[in-house]
């Protein structure tokens, strides 16, 4: 094998590995960010359980209020009664206290609603607080774990990317240059393997002609199809 090839194969090996590592680091704190994010989600609800709260509190008061000025006026015109001497007037006060009395009562039934829905909505913050509490311990636990495990990660990282850049001072400007370029641009695989004719990046068949300049190994080539650089080893099986 061409001596530039095995020292890109061998380059490209190390920043595989040194992907995977990045990935590893990803996936740690994703899934961390995913659990800081569920907290905030809930503490979300809880304070918009206990906004609903507040207003229905609100609510409650002012149909309290209400209430207790139609029960005055009831009494008010009940004591008005003793006084009409009309069979009109009468007539008139009466409705005007059934309809105090009828607009009472669905002040109390409305009254009772909100009760109701306020102790649901208690019920369901106070107990969305308790699984907030328990789950804010979990994920300052998990923290610490994160944190060491990316530490750890990143130590194993940088003992690679020393040995990676080194081994990448040995290649050819130009051809680094374009090492480079092709990684960022095929999904982090800048040369592959030639196998049976096809090439193993885009798996489509390479023209005989260049197959056959491709194992004499003297040649670096690029893949027709995907413009990867291209070489040719028989694999151990």
């Amino acid at each position: 094998m061409n001596e530039l090839i095995e020292q890109l194969v061998s380059l490209q090996e190390m920043d595989l590995v040194i992907d995977k590592i990045d990935g590893e680091i990803k996936q740690e704190q994703g899934e961390l960010d995913s659990r800081i994010s569920a907290l905030a989600e809930r503490e979300g609800r809880i304070k918009e359980q206990e906004e609903q709260i507040e207003e229905l509190e609100k609510e409650r008061r002012t149909l309290e209020d209400e209430m207790s000025d139609k029960i005055a006026r009831v009494k008010e015109r009940q004591s008005k009664m003793m006084q009409v001497q009309t069979s009109r007037e009468q007539t008139a006060l009466l409705k005007e206290i059934e309809d105090a009395k009828r607009n009472v009562k669905e002040n109390e039934e409305k009254i009772v609603t909100i009760m109701e829905q306020v102790e649901q909505l208690g019920n369901e913050s106070a107990e969305e607080k308790t699984l907030l509490k328990t789950e804010k311990k979990l994920v300052g636990d998990e923290k610490e774990k994160v944190r060491a495990a990316i530490e750890g990660l990143n130590k194993g990282k940088k003992t690679k990317k020393n040995k990676r850049d080194k081994q990448a001072q040995a290649v050819n400007g130009s051809m680094i240059s374009k090492y480079e370029i092709l990684r960022d641009r095929r999904n982090g695989l800048a040369i592959v393997n030639v196998l049976d004719g096809v090439c193993q990046g885009c798996f489509m068949n390479l023209p005989p002609q260049k197959y056959n300049m491709l194992l004499k190994g003297d040649q670096i080539l690029e893949c027709p199809s995907c413009q990867r650089l291209i070489y040719h080893q028989d694999l151990d099986y």
